[in-house]
């Protein structure tokens, strides 16, 4: 498995392909960062075609167990960030 691009790789790459410079590739997206957290922690969803949509869903109260010592407790219902990929991006990485 290939290593993951880090986020100097990301903007030099973004920075490449809009033909500006780094500093405005990197505003643009710490830009599209912001805006996709602020939606998604006030409960919308954002779609990045091609991508896919970045949401947040609600889990339910439930029972867990500490692997440590096997003792069972209640954990609180809470909130996790979910992502579907897009058909577009499966078919191109499969195809």
């Amino acid at each position: 498995m290939a290593k993951p691009m880090t986020k100097t790789q990301l903007v030099a790459a973004l920075a490449e392909e809009m033909g500006a410079d780094k500093k405005t590739a990197s505003t643009a997206l710490e830009a599209i960062t912001d805006i996709i957290t602020k939606e998604v922690a006030g409960g919308g969803a954002v779609t990045l075609p091609g991508v896919g949509k970045i949401y947040c869903r609600e889990r339910p109260e439930r029972m867990v167990r500490n692997p440590a010592t096997g003792e069972q407790f209640k954990k609180e219902a809470d909130k996790v960030v979910k992502m579907t990929i897009a058909k577009a991006l499966k078919d191109s990485v499969n195809g």
